[in-house]
């Protein structure tokens, strides 16, 4: 696509200044910016890149000296990186809307798909509904009684099991996963887990079989939900896992059974949730965070990467750490560890000189 510096402004409810006609074709890295591409100098630093590129125009932090950079345009914005979102959506071609049913998808005959476009190989199973305005990718896979709503996007190779609900706005990534059973296992007799969580691993369990425990819950989904690639969230066991409005999952992520996510929170790459926990709204959950089973996590919770959550944590709390403690708490803990081994030098040393021994 191409924009003029005034459309971009516009769109981007900035100002535009210099040449508002000058046609912009792609946006760009400073230092790698051709003439008819926008450079993207959000802050001094990144500005000092523009001599090594030929921009003619770039997206610029407020105040900045664009006529000093020697540009012939510019769009100055207060929150830059914000703007990023509107900006890299007008030149996101993938996002655009498809149309028809292809030639080699099949479509059940009791399925409602409004205006959607789906795409090869694709496969809608019975009594689906898709609201209007959805794109579904290739080899996509949307199992019965399952309900969509408006404008969502399903990108190839996406799995989106029976019933599950959905409503405006929905992303899934390549490779998502949404309704698969969940991790549920039972034993006649009480089982090594139970046992090890009653004694704190005081006695260990014996040998087992296992019996699945079927998920018969769905997965509900509110609006302008994300769901990253190769990301998993099962069913329910009896109610149904829900995932809150506003909400965004990075790529391979797992949500357990019967889990519930508020609004607004974002987990990110590889964070794993144990089946039956409560995950507040407006949480953090940094990289690789780790949620045992039947806890709870209050709201505005953030976590740093790594950490494991093994009991409830209040709402408000910043956590680090393998278990998880309050981050203030983690850092002072591991600068202590990381002097442990001078302190006990200098304190053999002052013992040496007490008792006159080396």
């Amino acid at each position: 696509m191409v924009y003029t510096i005034g459309q971009i402004a516009s769109a981007l409810g900035a100002d535009a200044l210099g040449d508002v006609d000058l046609k912009i074709d792609r946006l760009a890295e400073p230092s790698l910016a051709g003439p008819n591409d926008l450079a993207l100098a959000s802050n001094p630093k990144y500005a000092e890149k523009l001599r090594e590129g030929a921009a003619q125009a770039a997206l610029l932090w407020a105040n900045a000296d664009w006529e000093g950079m020697g540009l012939k345009a510019a769009i100055r914005v207060g929150r830059p990186r914000h703007a990023m979102a509107e900006l890299t959506r007008l030149y996101d071609e993938s996002w655009r809307s498809g149309s028809g049913v292809h030639d080699t998808a099949f479509v059940h005959p009791s399925a409602d798909i409004s205006d959607a476009s789906v795409g090869p190989l694709s496969v809608i199973g019975e009594h689906v509904s898709i609201a209007p305005g959805g794109r579904i990718g290739a080899q996509v896979t949307i199992a019965a009684g399952t309900r969509i709503g408006p404008r969502a996007i399903i990108r190839d190779g996406a799995r989106l099991a029976h019933n599950v609900t959905i409503g405006a706005d929905f992303v899934a990534q390549i490779g998502a996963l949404i309704g698969g059973d969940g991790f549920s296992f039972t034993t006649p007799e009480v089982s090594a887990a139970e046992t090890v969580r009653e004694t704190l691993g005081a006695e260990a369990g014996t040998a087992q079989t296992w019996s699945r425990i079927h998920s018969l819950g769905g997965v509900e989904i509110g609006d302008d939900v994300e769901v990253g690639a190769g990301s998993s969230i099962d069913r329910g066991t009896i109610r149904a896992t829900k995932i809150g409005t506003g909400t965004k999952i990075d790529s391979l992520v797992q949500v357990g059974h019967n889990v519930e996510v508020g609004e607004h929170t974002l987990l990110c790459g590889h964070v794993g949730i144990g089946g039956s926990t409560t995950i507040g709204s407006h949480c953090i959950l940094g990289g690789k965070t780790g949620v045992v089973d039947n806890v709870s996590v209050g709201d505005r919770v953030v976590t740093g990467a790594g950490t494991l959550i093994m009991a409830n944590v209040p709402a408000g709390r910043v956590m680090l750490g393998y278990p998880a403690t309050q981050m203030k708490a983690s850092l002072d803990s591991y600068k202590a560890l990381r002097r442990l081994p001078r302190d006990i030098a200098a304190l053999k040393k002052a013992v040496s000189k007490l008792t006159g021994s080396d």
